[in-house]
């Protein structure tokens, strides 16, 4: 340990558990305010220090009950913001409730995880706060799959290789890497590329999962998959004609159905009934504009357990109302 963390240590202990201003910690220590909040922010960043906001609406409450009910889910988080107004869904408050979201999934998959398990993990941004949030466990998972192709043509990052070794340093386990695009030219290409003995290994692992974690997108124009350079420009209008969402980058519509066969025939990774085999199901998901593709997943049996911010919970709730007084 060098002096600098060492000083981050004394300076976290008389902030925090002598309750002393950054101020007076300054003047303890002989330094100036600005550099104490610096020393401060290092202790944080370095894990010396860990905040933890225990909110006993997230742990049992009636909107979780709730969607466990509707859904027949073996489990729920409802993450509540600082804030509910009109100019919450704002672009910075949209990546406070990503975060918000990532740490309330990563808590939870440190709960649910258990020694020996095989780990298939999707991507997206909402992965990438969830990886970024997992400590350090002593779980030893069996292994951590890519469930579907990540490499990207465009410029937009899909930043799987990191959600993988993050989930493995969690874990302490292996990662099966799937170093694909997730959507193919050809589907002749595909079929040859999904014969070679490492991808069709990795595949099959990712269809024999103990525990999918995965989010779901909205069929939007700016959605990542839309963004990675693979789509063509009618088969990006075709989706956005009929699709409400994707899971694991396949496109289903409003009945559950799949959106665009021919795009569907094009992508590599688990299917929609092959996730839905998998023992535990991990959906993480928030934003009212993802509301529609939620509840459509959650219809669907994607999910066996869900994270979600509260606005985006009501919603989801309200629609399903909807969806069943149709059926009626």
């Amino acid at each position: 340990m060098d002096q600098r963390d060492a000083d981050a240590l004394d300076a976290a202990k008389l902030y925090y558990r002598e309750d002393l201003s950054q101020a007076e910690v300054a003047a303890r220590m002989g330094l100036s305010r600005p550099t104490v909040a610096k020393l401060l922010q290092l202790a944080r960043d370095r894990e010396f220090v860990v905040i933890e906001i225990r909110d006993p609406r997230e742990a049992g409450a009636d909107l979780s009950a709730q969607l466990i009910d509707r859904f027949n889910l073996q489990g729920a988080r409802v993450v509540y913001p600082p804030r509910n107004d009109d100019s919450f869904f704002g672009t910075e408050a949209a990546q406070a409730v990503l975060q918000e979201i990532g740490r309330t999934g990563a808590r939870y998959l440190e709960e649910i995880v258990e020694d020996g398990m095989s780990i298939g993990i999707a991507w997206g941004k909402t992965l990438r706060s969830v990886a970024k949030h997992l400590r350090p466990t002593t779980t030893r998972a069996r292994e951590v799959v890519q469930l579907k192709g990540g490499s990207s043509r465009s410029g937009v990052t899909t930043h799987n290789f990191d959600a993988i070794h993050q989930f493995c340093n969690a874990f302490n386990a292996p990662a099966r890497m799937l170093p694909l695009p997730v959507i193919f030219d050809k589907v002749e290409t595909k079929q040859i590329v999904e014969q070679d003995s490492y991808i069709a290994e990795v595949l099959q692992h990712g269809r024999e999962t103990d525990l999918v974690v995965f989010t779901v997108g909205s069929a939007k124009k700016e959605s990542l998959v839309m963004n990675l350079g693979y789509l063509s420009d009618d088969m990006v209008e075709e989706l956005l004609g009929v699709a409400v969402g994707d899971a694991c980058s396949r496109f289903f519509t409003h009945d559950g159905e799949i959106a665009a066969p021919r795009v569907n025939d094009l992508t590599v990774g688990i299917s929609l009934d092959e996730l839905r085999t998998r023992p535990r199901r991990l959906l993480v998901a928030g934003g009212l504009y993802k509301a529609e593709a939620i509840e459509t997943a959650l219809w669907m049996g994607l999910a066996t357990d869900l994270v979600v911010d509260q606005p985006t919970a009501e919603l989801v709730l309200e629609l399903h109302a909807k969806r069943m007084a149709a059926q009626v």
